[in-house]
């Protein structure tokens, strides 16, 4: 599962926020966080810069938390 909520909550950034940041409605923000479904390569890249961390950190392949 992708870490969006995680680093969401641990930066203190609403799903408003982030979602208007990503373009996206709320809710399927929402599923993206509950890994319903998965975002857009274009989006992930939008999600790992806006938190500035590596695309693998989102995937959980990388535990070190950079870019």
């Amino acid at each position: 599962m992708l870490k969006i909520k995680e680093l969401r909550l641990k930066n203190k950034i609403k799903q408003k926020e982030l979602s208007a940041y990503l373009k996206v409605p709320a809710n399927t923000l929402c599923t993206w966080e509950q890994g319903l479904s998965e975002p857009p390569f274009e989006k992930l890249l939008k999600i790992a810069d806006y938190f500035n961390v590596s695309t693998d950190y989102l995937f959980g392949r990388d535990e070190t938390n950079t870019a």
